[in-house]
């Protein structure tokens, strides 16, 4: 008995908190109504700016219902997507970002939107092996504000973002590939180190990849192909360690060979 009516007390309190929360929320909810949207979105940044992420949004998320056709409700939308950029939800971000490109074509800092969402899948890749997905969606992101917005005060971060992005899918591939190498599938390993030569020219891995490729040549007979690949390699990588490797290991053989000869005349 002494249980039913503790747990009826409870109850009593839950919906009296309840009310009392409703009756703030609509109170709040007036206040706000009688607010410019000017006003209203000032008081809101000034709580963004003091961390209060959770106010500010409440704000924002009203000036959008009270105002929905002002330009602050345009810049609360994406105040929301930063808020939850900031509190590192990218989901939801990226769906207010989607939503807003595709509602405001003719947005004045539409770039600024673009760039965000790319941000959110940039900031989700933290290891070549596991995040193929952020990569491609990451650069297909900055490619589209460098194509649609070349002049953006955005397109040169992203510019450099993408270097780092394809650095990223390279290390995948080379990673793949000396897997492939190592348990002697060399078609799949030069199809992989070729992917880096041929598409990811900017990257720091072209120089080993142009060395694997000369190496597994040379180690099922494609003389001639190893040797055109060595001579890219040493013209274009004059000083990288991968030239000094290949220079060492194809031509510093116990017998000298008729491929170790031509190698010292291309290098020579």
């Amino acid at each position: 008995m002494i249980l039913k009516s503790l747990c009826y007390l409870l109850f009593l309190i839950f919906l009296i908190s309840c009310s009392g929360n409703s009756s703030k929320n609509e109170a709040f909810s007036k206040q706000l109504e009688l607010e410019n949207p000017e006003t209203l979105y000032t008081n809101a940044m000034i709580m963004f700016e003091k961390k209060q992420y959770e106010e500010a949004n409440t704000i924002f998320i009203n000036i959008e219902r009270i105002y929905p056709l002002s330009n602050e409700a345009i810049q609360s939308q994406i105040m929301q997507g930063f808020t939850d950029y900031m509190l590192l939800d990218y989901d939801s971000a990226i769906i207010k970002f989607t939503k807003i490109i595709k509602k405001y074509p003719s947005l004045k800092n539409l770039d600024y939107v673009y760039y965000m969402k790319a941000l959110c899948y940039y900031e989700q890749i933290s290891h070549e092996e596991l995040d193929g997905e952020f990569n491609e969606l990451a650069l297909e992101s900055f490619n589209q504000i460098i194509k649609r917005f070349p002049n953006s005060k955005y397109a040169k971060d992203s510019y450099q973002k993408i270097i780092l992005v394809k650095s990223n899918i390279a290390a995948k591939h080379m990673s793949i590939a000396r897997f492939y190498q190592n348990d002697n599938k060399y078609t799949a390993a030069l199809n992989r180190y070729k992917i880096v030569v041929n598409n990811f020219s900017e990257t720091k891995f072209v120089a080993e990849a142009l060395y694997r490729i000369s190496e597994i040549y040379l180690s099922i007979g494609m003389i001639e192909e190893s040797k055109k690949t060595a001579a890219i390699l040493g013209h274009n990588y004059p000083d990288s360690e991968w030239y000094e490797y290949i220079y060492n290991n194809l031509t510093n053989q116990k017998k000298e060979t008729i491929f170790s000869k031509s190698l010292k005349k291309i290098f020579n």
